[in-house]
């Protein structure tokens, strides 16, 4: 076994060790034997198999890939330095400013984790699904049995070949879907301009621009925004239908986006939220 091996397996021990379950939404327990989260837990948040997490801490896997790095690197909420010097001990470059990160800070997950039943989900800049919590499963669906490639707000908005929509279980209409489909096309030409070399948004571009008519006609306006909000009705099948507010905030550089589904306060809308909520986790 070569000490770069042994070194992986034992750093990546130490970070689950001292990993809070907590931290993850995950209860404590007294009868728990491990200090941290439990192997069988690490392997659930990065949807890689209990065996090959077992390898890894054991060095028998040497070589992971790049898209587990990343996955381990938002399940053991490692800081920047922390995900970086993980990618080097795999003998991979730590992704640049040109990347797009899947990466969610740790200080972000704290915010997360202190929402409480809110719902509330974590869009890398490309628009691509990367964490959500219960309650955001219960209002919408829960989207883990879709390959993580195709969970893409973007796809589901500009639909390929008649796709249906993947981060949705059930109906959800859009208020002013026009203006809505214009803010995510602007939203992606401006990622451009922060990620112009990274080959995932270009390809999700490409891809789009060519099977969707609508995405490619609004792609040509040339226009540069943020989304920021929208306002949609969910048609929940537990609770009947859900006006809700999209609230949208960016996080930092990586151009994270944290989405909060809230309704208003006192409203029939919010009672019918939080009802779904509660059948749902």
């Amino acid at each position: 076994m070569s000490a770069d091996a042994a070194g992986l397996g034992a750093t990546l021990r130490a970070w689950r060790d001292r990993m809070s379950p907590a931290a993850v939404g995950l209860p404590s327990g007294r009868a728990r034997r491990a200090q941290g989260l439990r192997r069988e837990e690490l392997a659930e948040l990065t949807g890689i198999s209990v065996d090959y997490v077992v390898r890894l801490e054991q060095g028998r896997a040497t070589t992971p890939s790049a898209q587990v790095l990343s996955a381990l690197a938002r399940a053991l909420q490692l800081t920047t330095t922390e995900r970086d010097h993980l990618y080097r001990m795999a003998g991979l470059v730590p992704p640049g400013d040109a990347e797009i990160s899947d990466h969610i800070p740790p200080g972000v997950h704290r915010v997360l984790n202190r929402l409480g039943e809110v719902a509330v989900a974590v869009f890398a800049a490309d628009w691509k699904l990367i964490w959500w919590n219960r309650s955001w499963a219960a209002l919408i669906g829960d989207p883990s049995s879709t390959p993580p490639a195709l969970r893409n707000f973007a796809r589901d908005s500009f639909p390929i070949n008649g796709d249906a929509p993947r981060l949705s279980h059930w109906p959800v209409n859009v208020l002013a879907g026009d203006a809505l489909a214009a803010a995510i096309v602007s939203d992606l030409r401006r990622a451009t301009g922060r990620f112009p070399n990274n080959s995932r948004l270009s390809t999700l571009i490409r891809t789009l621009r060519a099977g969707n008519p609508r995405f490619a006609e609004l792609w040509a306006s040339g226009r540069v925004e943020a989304h920021r909000e929208s306002h949609k009705i969910i048609d929940h099948p537990a609770v009947g239908p859900i006006e809700v507010d999209f609230d949208v905030l960016t996080d930092g550089d990586a151009e994270l986006k944290i989405v909060i589904l809230t309704a208003a306060p006192g409203s029939e809308d919010e009672t019918k939220l939080q009802l779904a909520v509660l059948a749902g986790v």
